[in-house]
């Protein structure tokens, strides 16, 4: 990807995403990762199989940096910690999820139930048990989470041999996602900040905040008073323009705000309401042809659009029997 940085795809089974992009920052006296993949068997072993290639060993890891804690970027740091004492650090905003984790392993999915029930969701809760007994249980499994080495704050600088990383808190993917800048190299390690050809989910965490949707917006914007840099991102292939797809992010965004306050004028009154009028996905399909997961995040997917609309006082709110209503006008 650039000189001494390179690409290990791992693989993500049970997940439609099929790989996470991990990235070997080489050095004379070890490797420093940043993303570790998910704790599974296959990926351990793809990860030692390209370190293989450049010539060091999973031992040879000194430090992770972990752009978030979502389970195929976090667990496979903690496992290989267990093993090697590798350091491990991640951004402070993640405190709060990787704190409940470990206190409520197992919970996964159910962690969501309150906030699709005050989005009018009653059927897909109703639903939801039956599938998580169905459910692989690889796509549940959370025991590895334990709590990192080192809390990274917002501009802390890193040492990699003889360069610095930048650590930048953008939350809105989760509220303590970090991307790092090597500014040497002119290269950005977005995680799932900005990712090539899809958005990624917004605040689906056990643990939301009031408005992850406008963190989101806000940590784009911020990166455009950057330098534009050469983009390495978690899934998808490296993009020569970080600046490029940014911008694409926030006019897609801005569409589906205005697509959410049109259903709302049509008629929808709730986020499940909402999540059901609007297409999904690149190909547009329609919600009831998504599986019972994607089901869930595009419920919490258009409460997060339909709540910055109240905040920016596009919409109305008020609450129902525990279900907020949206209202067409301010």
């Amino acid at each position: 990807m650039a000189p001494d940085v390179y690409r290990i795809p791992l693989p993500l089974p049970e997940d439609g995403l099929r790989a996470v992009n991990t990235y070997a920052l080489i050095q004379d006296d070890g490797v420093v990762m940043v993303d570790a993949g998910w704790a599974l068997q296959v990926s351990r072993d793809q990860l030692r199989a390209g370190l293989g290639q450049l010539g060091a060993h999973l031992g040879d890891i000194k430090r992770f940096l972990v752009t978030h804690a979502h389970r195929d970027h976090y667990t496979q740091a903690i496992a290989l910690r267990q093993e090697f004492g590798t350091r491990v650090s991640i951004g402070l905003g993640e405190q709060p999820t990787i704190g409940s984790v470990i206190r409520s392993p197992g919970t996964g999915i159910e962690a969501h139930l309150p906030r699709l029930r005050r989005a009018g969701a009653h059927s897909l809760v109703a639903a939801l048990p039956g599938w998580l007994q169905n459910a692989p249980s690889v796509a549940t499994d959370d025991s590895i989470y334990e709590e990192p080495d080192d809390w990274l704050t917002d501009r802390v600088e890193i040492e990699v041999g003889d360069r610095r990383l930048t650590a930048l808190a953008t939350p809105g993917h989760t509220a303590g996602h970090m991307v790092f800048v090597d500014p040497s190299l002119g290269v950005l390690f977005g995680g799932d900040h900005v990712l090539p050809h899809i958005t990624p989910s917004i605040g689906f965490e056990p643990v939301p905040t009031e408005l992850p949707l406008r963190d989101y917006l806000a940590s784009l914007v911020m990166l455009l008073d950057l330098p534009d840099m050469r983009l390495l991102p978690a899934h998808g292939l490296p993009s020569p323009s970080t600046h490029t797809r940014v911008r694409e992010l926030l006019s897609h965004h801005e569409h589906r705000l205005e697509e959410c306050r049109q259903a709302v004028a049509a008629g929808g009154r709730t986020a499940w309401d909402v999540a059901q009028a609007l297409p999904w996905t690149s190909r547009r399909r329609r919600f009831a042809d998504l599986d019972m997961f994607n089901q869930v995040l595009a419920v919490c997917e258009s409460a997060a659009h339909l709540d910055l609309l109240v905040h920016r006082s596009d919409l109305g709110a008020t609450t129902v029997k525990g279900v907020t209503h949206y209202l067409p006008g301010p």
